[in-house]
């Protein structure tokens, strides 16, 4: 018997699903492709969410389990996916905004101190 089960974990993923609304997962399915997802982040590097001795020397795809397991990852609903986009494009506009300015003051800064040199 697989531990913990599908059944287990679809209800942690819906725990926090207000009656009457439509759950974030209702399959199999959608299980297996989130820590599949997951798994594969934690191949290409990205560091667990669980603690690093019960992670050590595990699978990636027993560690991705886990984390759902215990609500550290979390399966997100397709409008609530596009709002996190939505708020990262945000963040990553402003950071080139922020880049942009410090560039261009460190150049005046620069051509001032060259100039004041000559």
């Amino acid at each position: 018997m697989i531990h913990p089960s599908y059944v287990e974990l679809m209800k942690v993923v819906n725990d926090d699903v207000v009656i009457g609304e439509e759950p974030v997962v209702n399959s199999r399915y959608s299980i297996v492709c989130a820590v599949a997802k997951r798994a594969r982040q934690l191949i290409d590097g990205s560091d667990p969410m669980i603690e690093d001795r019960r992670a050590y020397g595990r699978k990636p795809l027993s560690i991705a389990v886990d984390e759902l397991n215990e609500s550290r990852l979390k399966i997100l609903t397709k409008d609530e996916a596009m709002d996190q986009q939505k708020q990262l494009d945000t963040v990553t506009e402003q950071v080139k905004e922020i880049k942009a300015r410090v560039e261009d003051k460190r150049s005046e800064e620069q051509e001032a101190s060259e100039g004041s040199s000559k």
